[in-house]
């Protein structure tokens, strides 16, 4: 009986840290993706990224805030977003995005490298 209860009790403790462990909170893009995002500037009031993805390349699940992003070389990148869902863009040099707050991980699904810079807003003081 006190083994069925120990059994059980080392079950749901592994169930629990692996549902607790798909649910972790995204990490900074530049710690997670050190190969291929760097940190241009980081102040007070915007932190700039720039991101290089090779064909084929995926990132990790990561957290941008509010951010305006900046192509400079373009290509096919699929989204992935924490819940699950999946979006794709063919990105062109020159194209400048809005993006509200947002954890995904991106994969560049086409035959060449993407090149984007990536301003994060902070709270202003």
């Amino acid at each position: 009986m006190r083994s069925t209860k120990l059994l059980v009790g080392l079950v749901a403790g592994v169930l629990l840290l692996v549902l607790l462990s798909n649910y972790a909170p995204a990490q900074d893009p530049a710690a997670v993706n050190a190969k291929t995002v760097s940190v241009k500037l980081d102040n007070d009031r915007v932190r700039v990224l720039e991101s290089v993805l090779g064909p084929g390349e995926r990132e990790q699940l990561h957290s941008h805030p509010a951010n305006v992003l900046y192509v400079i070389k373009g290509g096919k990148i699929r989204n992935h977003t924490a819940d699950g869902k999946a979006t794709e863009a063919d990105l062109k040099p020159g194209q400048v995005f809005y993006r509200d707050p947002i954890t995904h991980w991106a994969e560049n699904i086409g035959t060449t490298t993407v090149h984007v810079v990536i301003g994060e807003f902070k709270k202003s003081r």
